[in-house]
Parts: structure tokens; C-alpha cells; sequence
């Protein structure tokens, strides 16, 4: 099995192309299975957040794998493939673990150093284990790349003090406050992760009043008792909208939430006239793309956020992780390396232990007069000869492997002693790196 990652985000494609290639959480189940029902693909991840879509795949070969999954992808969202292309990337084998690798330690985020993208990548994880379309390479893979986020966190300066899409959204829309966004009144809807976040956020910057909206109540209540913002009953939310300077709206709703008749009549009951300030960090996008040209109106989207961005970490620290994720991709290929030749050791041992029995039989059959306790001396013997003669090649022949270049220790193997390893036999043969993350 080889790795392929296949995917777009705002580096390659506008909020638009990425609301149609969005996976709500409740289909992804059902596309992780569509994926591993293609003839190239042997198990698949799936990680789709509001600036970024994903798939991870371990296939049989390149060209087979990356049709499938485009194939997939294309029918999902409604686009011909041929559409897509300009807005894909294409990762594979090594170049894909480091992708991976710099996706989970916040290298590859439109906020870069944000962590939230770990938490996204960890849900992902478990979506797929749960639908038991991650096998061992794709476990091993993300067990890893979690850990390398959690390094780049630990170790290095990163993240900037909780730097993510809300304080990059926050800090635009302070342009259209003259005294900031301090004091300033501000309403959530959407109480998921993304909707907790901002509650954070917002507080930490000394916004407020706060409000927060949700379909569900309950939800809602919960977060607004933990961060102390009083919950707004979703059948109130044109009264809220009229009521407060900056709005952040993150659901999952696939249709907008804010349409252009509502705001305009929400506009029409303001007082004053101080714009009011929408950041839409959700993705299918929860502002109708006609209503941001209503006057008084000021929408702050991922595509704004993509063409905004003001600050990033400084190049040390930026440095630091590449330097994390340099040395984890080669650990990662070392282990990927070490996974090729364990099969095919086994499979040499076996071929051993098939010789040491059949001599043994025909020694049985010329000398019956041998009692059992001599039979089973002679095969201790013939066992520990073996083995002493193995040990030490086998040895070093998994050294080799995981050294760069090591892959073709284990062809060589198979062809100098004829071994037949079954390239399903080698997928489950593959050796444990390290701990669940």
C-alpha cells in the first residue's frame, strides 16, 4: 500500500469552490465507505473543516488510487472532476506524510501555529476508525501526525498565545470599530466547536455583552453559563441581530442563515449608524453571498480572511516545527521502510522451519529405530543451527531497511530465496511505532 493525500483549501480554491466540496459530519461516514469501495483504495480519512478538504488513502498505486478518490469526490459534491482539477492537490508517499505532518502542527493553516486544526484532525481519526476504514498504515499514520501537532505546540512558540480563525476574523473587523472591539455587543450562532471557540475569544478580548443562539437550546445554555453570556432563544434571532455590533456565525447548516431579506430588515430596526460586522467563519458559508452588498452590512468570510491575514509567527519559531516535522516524517519513513522487510523475514523463518521439518521427517523415516527423546534432541539442534545462521542477517537486514534507499533489501530477499509474501499478507504485517494519541 502506498499513502495518497488528495485535497483543496483557501490556498487553492475560494470559499465558494469550498462550499461545494464540503462534507457535513454526517455524511462522512457514508464517504469514507464509497472510498474504500473503489478498486484501488484500501482505507481512507476524511478531514473536512471551514478552510480545508481532505482525503487521506492508502491504494494499491497512484493513478488508480487518485481517480478513485477524485471520482469520489466529484460525484459528492456535484463538480466534474475535470472541474476539480485546477482546485487539487496531490500528495504522495512521503510528500504526503509531510503534508500531513505540517497540516496537524499548524504549518499549513491560514492562521498559522492554530491549534483547532488538531482537535479537526483527531475527529477525523476517529470518524474513520469508527466507520474501520483506517487500517494500520492510516493508523499508524494519524496516531503519528497527532503527535507531531502536540510537539509543535509543546515545544516551540507556534501557536502565538491561542492565535486561530476567530482572533484573525476579530482582528479585521476592529477596522470598523474607531475605538476597537472592546466594549463592543456581539452575538454567536452556532453552539459547536467553532461557536465555543469564539465565545473564548470574544471574552478574552474584552467583547461584550455577549449572546449566544442555537437551534438547540440546550447546547446554546451551556456554553453560555461556562463563559458567562446570556442565551438567546433561536426564534429571537432577528431581535438579537438588531441588538449588537459584530455577529460570528459558525453552523453547520447547509443553507445561509443570514439571507438578504433578513438582514435588510434587521438593518431597518438598527438605530445609528455604525455598520454591523458578520464574521462568517462557516463552511457552506452562513451569509448569503447578495446579502454582504447591503449597505450597513460588513461580511468577514474565509475568503477574507485568506486575502487579510496580517500577522504569522516569527520565523524562528516557523523554522523550529519544520525542523519537528522533518525529523517525524523520516521516523515515519524509517518505520515505513521497517514495515516492508518484516513480512518478508517472517516469510524467510518460515521457508527455515519448512526445511528444518521435511529433513527432519525423512531422518525419521530412514532411522525408526531412534526413540522420541532422540528425535526431539536432533530437531533442537537442527532449530538452534538455524536460527544462529538467521540471526544475525535478519538483524541487519531490518537495519538496512530503515535506512533511506533500505526498500529494496526486502525485494532482494524475496528474490535470492523465492519467497512468495502476499502483498496482503505484507499490509498486516506492518509493526507498531508508538502509543494512540
Amino acid at each position: 500500500m502506498n499513502l495518497l493525500s488528495v485535497g483543496a483549501s483557501y490556498r487553492t480554491a475560494s470559499v465558494g469552490t469550498l462550499e461545494q466540496l464540503a462534507i457535513a459530519e454526517s455524511d462522512i461516514p457514508v464517504m469514507l465507505q464509497r472510498l474504500v469501495a473503489q478498486p484501488y483504495i484500501g482505507e481512507a480519512v476524511v478531514l473536512s473543516t471551514c478552510n480545508r478538504v481532505e482525503v487521506y488513502a492508502a491504494v494499491t498505486g497512484f493513478h488508480g488510487g487518485l481517480g478513485d478518490v477524485c471520482s469520489v469526490v466529484a460525484d459528492h459534491s456535484g463538480v466534474a472532476a475535470g472541474d476539480l482539477a485546477g482546485h487539487l492537490y496531490v500528495h504522495y508517499d512521503e510528500a504526503a506524510v509531510r503534508h500531513l505532518f505540517r497540516v496537524s502542527s499548524g504549518l499549513d493553516s491560514m492562521v498559522v501555529g492554530e491549534a483547532q486544526i488538531l482537535g479537526q484532525l483527531r475527529d477525523a481519526y476517529h470518524a474513520a476508525t469508527e466507520a474501520d476504514t483506517a487500517g494500520r498504515l492510516l493508523h499508524e499514520l494519524m496516531q503519528q501526525a497527532l503527535r507531531v501537532g502536540k510537539r509543535a505546540h509543546a515545544e516551540t512558540g507556534i501557536d502565538r498565545a491561542g492565535q486561530s480563525v476567530v482572533t484573525a476574523a476579530l482582528d479585521l473587523a476592529g477596522d470598523h470599530f474607531p475605538d476597537g472591539v472592546e466594549g463592543r455587543t456581539a452575538l454567536i450562532v452556532g453552539a459547536g466547536a467553532m461557536g465555543a471557540l469564539s465565545l473564548a475569544t470574544l471574552t478574552r478580548a474584552g467583547v461584550g455583552p455577549l449572546r449566544i443562539t442555537n437551534r438547540s437550546a440546550a447546547r446554546a445554555d451551556r456554553l453560555a453559563e461556562a463563559y458567562g453570556a446570556t442565551p438567546v432563544p433561536y426564534a429571537d434571532l432577528d431581535e438579537a441581530l438588531a441588538d449588537v455590533d459584530i455577529v460570528v456565525t459558525a453552523t453547520a447548516a447547509p443553507d445561509p442563515v443570514l439571507t438578504r431579506d433578513r438582514l435588510a430588515a434587521v438593518l431597518a430596526r438598527r438605530a445609528g449608524t455604525q455598520p454591523l460586522v458578520v464574521l462568517d467563519l462557516a463552511v457552506p458559508r452562513d451569509v448569503a453571498t447578495d446579502a454582504a452588498e447591503l449597505p450597513g452590512v460588513v461580511v468577514i468570510d474565509i475568503d477574507g480572511l485568506a486575502s487579510g491575514r496580517r500577522s504569522t509567527p516569527a520565523a524562528a519559531e516557523t523554522a523550529a516545527v519544520e525542523q519537528i516535522v522533518a525529523a517525524e516524517v523520516e521516523h515515519f519513513l524509517a518505520w515505513l521502510r521497517g514495515a516492508d522487510i518484516a513480512p518478508t523475514v517472517a516469510a524467510l523463518r518460515t521457508r527455515a522451519d519448512e526445511v528444518v521439518a521435511a529433513e527432519l521427517a525423512k531422518l525419521t523415516s530412514r532411522r525408526p529405530e531412534f526413540t522420541a527423546e532422540q528425535r526431539a534432541d536432533v530437531s533442537r539442534t537442527l532449530h538452534r543451527v538455524v536460527q544462529q545462521l538467521l540471526h544475525s542477517p535478519t538483524v541487519r537486514v531490518r537495519q538496512l531497511a530503515a535506512e533511506p534507499g533500505g526498500d529494496q533489501y526486502a525485494a532482494l530477499l524475496r528474490e535470492l530465496f523465492d519467497l512468495d509474501v502476499p502483498l496482503a499478507t505484507q499490509a498486516d504485517a506492518v509493526p507498531e511505532i508508538g502509543g494512540t494519541s
